[in-house]
């Protein structure tokens, strides 16, 4: 073990872990208690979109990224919002929208690297501190809105009608909302990947649901089961030298049905 943290590679990959496990269980918590949990995968697909273009335009990935991630997630949200096309409708289009438009983008700019597969599958054995630091400062953002407006999320994801009429500037809080959730997508990214983000904001939310009484403990029993599950999985990735991402949904799912059946 001691070889294992004799490492940056490994010592970053830990701290990247703990500090994703804070935004992970507190946007986490409250996706899942809004159930929009296809939410993040239409995101984290759309997000492709950017991604190819950024390669495509020559600049950083994760700028492309955000931008088409965030644009998504305010898109989903006026369309479903205004009832034009259902919700379901509206992540379903721009899920394949933005991998269709990620494959273009890729084919024209020539490029197929192994960064691009980092984000496909997840690198967390390639965190630089730039990562650490824009995982930290995503906390700060995460944990600041939700301390700030945590009665008023709290409205709006069990009774958004009755917070309305009480005068809170919904769709200013729920496009907050759904800004975090992108960018904490798009962070977690780096843990698991593009392809398996939506089980790492899902399970340990999903799981803290059944044993917490209110939306705060729910938050922060999520985000211990994330920190639990992302060391696990990583130490088994280790041990066993496997892919960390697949490593820790491996872990987070099977206590996921142990939790199932055991209820």
């Amino acid at each position: 073990m001691s070889d294992m943290f004799s490492y940056t590679f490994m010592q970053n990959a830990f701290i990247l872990t703990a500090l994703a496990s804070i935004a992970c269980g507190v946007v986490g918590s409250l996706i899942t208690v809004n159930r929009m949990s296809s939410f993040t995968g239409s995101i984290a697909h759309a997000s492709f979109g950017g991604l190819g273009l950024a390669y495509l335009l020559g600049v950083h990935p994760m700028i492309g990224a955000t931008v088409f991630a965030v644009g998504s997630a305010l898109g989903i949200g006026a369309l479903s919002g205004r009832n034009r096309i259902g919700s379901d409708t509206a992540m379903a289009a721009l899920w394949a929208t933005g991998m269709a438009a990620g494959l273009v983008f890729i084919k024209l700019s020539g490029t197929y690297t192994s960064d691009l597969m980092s984000w496909l599958f997840g690198s967390l054995m390639a965190v630089s501190r730039t990562d650490l630091f824009l995982t930290a400062g995503l906390d700060v953002v995460v944990l600041g809105s939700v301390i700030l407006f945590y009665k008023e999320f709290l409205g709006i994801s069990y009774d958004l009608e009755f917070t309305r009429i009480q005068g809170v500037p919904v769709w200013f809080l729920r496009g907050l909302f759904l800004v975090l959730a992108a960018l904490t997508t798009i962070v977690l990214m780096k843990v698991t990947g593009l392809i398996m983000v939506i089980a790492l904001l899902t399970i340990p939310a999903s799981i803290a649901e059944r044993y917490s009484s209110s939306l705060r403990k729910m938050m922060v029993l999520a985000s211990f089961l994330s920190l639990l599950f992302g060391i696990i999985g990583l130490f088994i990735a280790w041990w066993l030298d496997l892919p960390s991402g697949a490593a820790i949904i491996l872990v987070s799912s099977i206590a996921y049905f142990l939790v199932l059946a055991h209820r």
